[in-house]
């Protein structure tokens, strides 16, 4: 009988299972290479794909549907802000006509010096929050959110003496008086706006980094149905005036930040990121500051120039008739406008997290995925604008002049939404990857040195009127949409991806120029050579 102990035996034993594996694994990787890596280390994830490989279909599809999902809660929220607009317009139209063109007057001095600030500043921690979440940075996330509200409410004052001052400033402008005063009335009881939009701007940009919305969209909701009864309390009830409805609105967005403070802390959804707010909320100011301020000019002139319209048609014949027709034709583009610009949304954050991720493949997938649907929404605003140019109007009057000028304008507009949509995204994509400069720069060069020359050369050079106007409007959007779908087209994702690393990693706290670096040639160096292109302070528990 054998020995089965021999140890010769169970040596070669063991040498002859060592070869059979090793001789299945060879099999393993002639046919497919990426297995045999699998075999050995079942941990290891798949490589990232070239930012310059193709993507499947079932890669497109995923995409659209990470976007969809993103876009949508952010879609009903511009819609219920919008029905909010609406619902306070009628209130005040029914004071009257003074009222409402005392209140239509207030609220565009807001948006140009109050609304736009806040919010252009607020963009500038996109880029962070995005990225920071992308590359499992928890407690950067709430380091910005901190650093944004002290922001905010810091700029706030300023604005407050601004709108303290309105009346001495609009009288100077040779503004009706009675017009004035009451407007100024509507500035005085809607200060609290200020400090309302300094929070819920940052927590609606720090909650959806992180592909959080819906809470946003709830407390959005219920501050426009607690506006309702507001309104008929104020306004109806205690015959309150413009002072009122500046109230009621002011209550409601409080209402909603509430609200969604109050429901976000019930959930438990701020756990995973939070952390409490001490000193560190007040140093390592630089990397925000040079985000939002670009940020910041990119916004506003894009707002500025739907007010500047607006003088612009006050200097027409007919300034009545034009002046009307261009504010029913500004709430269809803001009504339009709820649909590329949560696009805007969700394709920015999608863009920060995979960069932020170290997944250049993917944030480029996403950026294209983004604008063939912006595109879409081009086409779908262009057939709505054209095919309701007859009926639209009606809604908001019943004059035949300002039926005919918003007839005749509604299919330039619907031009312009075949621009606007994809540079609106295109914005998105720049956001996430931070380089608001560049967003800033296309808005000035597109709007003012392109279409606001062909706008006045057209309307009052040219004698062309109201709807030369809008061919300026076209021109710029064209031009802007052109700009923003080559910025794109040409990124280095690559080195957008080790930019992101930069800006959510460095332990310094000193902001380097090469923040605004574009050269490629910054691949070809070592990572641990590399100059910082931002710098955060951050501790090391992250």
């Amino acid at each position: 009988m054998k020995n089965s102990n021999n140890p010769i035996s169970v040596t070669m034993k063991s040498e002859q299972k060592h070869f059979l594996t090793h001789l299945i694994l060879e099999f393993i990787w002639l046919a497919n290479p990426s297995k045999l890596d699998l075999a050995e280390n079942p941990k290891a994830e798949p490589e990232e794909k070239s930012q310059f490989a193709l993507p499947t279909l079932s890669e497109i599809v995923t995409e659209t549907k990470s976007l969809i999902t993103l876009a949508f809660p952010n879609i009903l929220t511009g819609l219920i802000l919008y029905s909010r607009s609406i619902l306070s317009m009628l209130f005040l139209g029914h004071l009257g006509d003074l009222e409402l063109a005392a209140g239509s007057l207030a609220i565009a001095f807001a948006n140009i010096t109050g609304y736009s600030v806040l919010s252009g500043l607020a963009l500038g921690m996109e880029p962070l929050c995005s990225q920071a979440f992308g590359a499992n940075r928890p407690k950067l996330l709430s380091i910005t959110l901190h650093r944004t509200v002290i922001f905010l409410l810091v700029f706030s004052i300023p604005i407050s003496f601004l709108w303290f001052n309105m009346s001495k400033i609009l009288l100077f402008l040779h503004q009706d008086p009675n017009i004035t005063h009451m407007a100024h009335t509507y500035l005085i009881f809607s200060l609290p706006d200020l400090f309302t939009n300094s929070f819920i701007h940052p927590i609606r940009i720090y909650l959806r980094a992180q592909g959080i919305t819906h809470p946003v969209t709830l407390a959005t909701l219920a501050g426009t149905v607690f506006l309702l009864p507001m309104n008929f309390l104020l306004v109806s009830h205690y015959k309150l005036g413009v002072a009122g409805v500046a109230a009621s609105s002011a209550f409601s967005n409080l209402f909603a930040l509430l609200s969604v403070v109050l429901y976000v802390w019930a959930k438990g959804l701020h756990e995973p990121t939070w952390t409490a707010p001490s000193r560190e909320c007040f140093k390592g100011w630089k990397p925000l500051a040079r985000l939002a301020a670009p940020s910041c000019v990119s916004v506003c002139l894009e707002w500025w120039w739907y007010e500047i319209m607006i003088v612009l048609c006050g200097l027409l014949v007919n300034p009545k008739a034009t002046v009307a027709s261009m504010g029913v034709l500004i709430q269809t583009t803001a009504f339009i406008y709820v649909f590329p610009s949560s696009l805007s949304f969700a394709v920015s954050t999608r863009v920060g997290n995979e960069l932020g991720g170290n997944r250049p493949y993917g944030a480029k997938l996403s950026a294209v995925v983004a604008v063939f649907i912006a595109a879409i929404m081009g086409v779908s605003a262009m057939v709505f604008a054209t095919g309701m140019r007859y009926k639209w109007a009606l809604m908001f009057s019943s004059e035949r002049e300002i039926l005919e000028l918003t007839a005749a304008a509604l299919p330039i507009l619907g031009l312009c939404e075949l621009g606007n949509c994809p540079q609106t995204v295109g914005c998105g994509v720049l956001r996430g990857s931070a380089r608001p400069t560049t967003a800033a720069n296309v808005n000035l060069g597109a709007f003012y040195l392109v279409g606001m020359p062909v706008a006045v050369g057209l309307a009052f050079f040219f004698s062309v009127g109201f709807s030369g106007l809008w061919v300026g409007l076209l021109s710029a959007q064209v031009c802007c949409a052109g700009l923003m779908l080559y910025v794109v087209g040409t990124t280095d994702w690559e080195l957008q991806a080790r930019r992101a690393h930069c800006l959510t990693t460095s332990a310094d706290v000193e902001v380097d120029d090469a923040l605004h670096f574009q050269s490629s040639d910054a691949l070809h160096v070592h990572q641990d050579q590399q100059l910082p292109l931002i710098s955060i302070a951050v501790a090391s528990s992250l």
